[in-house]
């Protein structure tokens, strides 16, 4: 009996082992990869209990409260309200207008940004002596926290003691334009720009640099000015990298909130301070709904209304890839 028994128990652990090994291939998957899915999963469980918890959870959280009278505070009289809360978001009056100066702002200042950023990707991507000096200091503005950019703007655009203020009375004496009320627009523009291009440039200016030099050099030896290669040659290989930041900047100006907040009067004294109404966008009515009037279910249906916007203008910009857009791989699949 002694003798028998470690081969009957090694029997039993091979038929063990074997009979997993069956339970798996029926399921399509060989024991290594199971063990590779296995540790896959394992490594990105952090990121997907966060996703899951921290973003998919609060989604769905804010949906149902958007279909509710919900104040933040007493949870005994929450009820729903249906669609109410759309519709008044729809017909008011101050959400209309917020949302006019969004798409106005996001008129002026994406196609500003993605013009001299790629102008100046364009600069720096010419061999000159010490452009990586240069490079560095356009991309420096974007690694400067934004509420440092924004104060040191308003001092620059202060009426009575601005800086800019002080250039024009030099030309025109006694000239003191209200930059940050009258001109809020204009200035929320500058400040945007002044601290947005270096990211833009650099995305720019990887791309520029993924484009074969052969097919520039030989758009020259064919007879083609500077020009002309940068017509037909560097600009459409810089299609895909134009189509992904103009997507990218209408997502980021739709949500604008912090620039103008900040360039408000007495910003960070007190929540109800409103920034001029020049740069009353969107984002700032909709944080003055929530946390000033305390209309959580009203505040988050605005949310999901400009989210579903957002989707929308996103579609169609897809929708329009096809007509100005060149893929180079699609071109050679057709090709073939």
């Amino acid at each position: 009996m002694d003798i028998h028994l470690p081969l009957v128990q090694k029997g039993r652990s091979v038929r063990t082992q074997q009979s997993a090994a069956n339970t798996q291939a029926r399921k399509g998957m060989s024991p290594r990869a199971w063990r590779q899915a296995r540790a896959f999963y394992l490594f990105i469980s952090p990121w997907l209990l966060g996703f899951i918890f921290l973003s998919i959870v609060p989604l769905l959280v804010g949906l149902l409260i958007s279909f509710s009278n919900y104040d933040g505070l007493n949870l005994m009289e929450v009820k729903s309200v249906g669609l109410r809360n759309y519709a008044r978001a729809l017909g008011d009056t101050e959400t209309q207008y917020a949302l006019q100066r969004t798409a106005l702002w996001t008129l002026l200042n994406v196609p500003l940004w993605l013009a001299i950023s790629f102008g100046l990707a364009m600069l720096m991507n010419q061999k000159v002596k010490g452009r990586g000096f240069f490079r560095t200091i356009f991309y420096l503005p974007s690694a400067v926290p934004v509420v440092a950019i924004v104060w040191i703007w308003k001092i620059f655009l202060d009426k009575n003691y601005g800086m800019v203020n002080g250039l024009l009375g030099l030309i025109r004496p006694g000239t003191a334009l209200p930059w940050l009320t009258d001109y809020a627009l204009q200035s929320l523009t500058a400040i945007s720009l002044w601290t947005g291009l270096g990211s833009g440039m650099v995305i720019f200016l990887a791309g520029l640099q993924g484009i074969p030099t052969e097919l520039e050099e030989a758009a020259r030896i064919d007879g083609a000015n500077g020009l002309q290669v940068w017509r037909h040659v560097t600009l459409p290989l810089m299609t895909p990298v134009l189509f992904f930041q103009l997507v990218l900047a209408i997502i980021t100006s739709m949500q604008a909130y912090v620039v103008p907040m900040l360039i408000s009067p007495g910003s960070g004294q007190n929540l109800s301070n409103l920034p001029p109404r020049g740069v009353y966008l969107y984002m700032i009515h909709t944080f003055q709904q929530i946390f000033v009037f305390r209309r959580f279910g009203y505040g988050i249906a605005m949310l999901w209304l400009l989210f579903i916007l957002i989707i929308v203008l996103t579609f169609l910009v897809f929708r329009t890839q096809r007509y100005w857009v060149y893929y180079e791989t699609e071109t050679e699949e057709k090709k073939a």
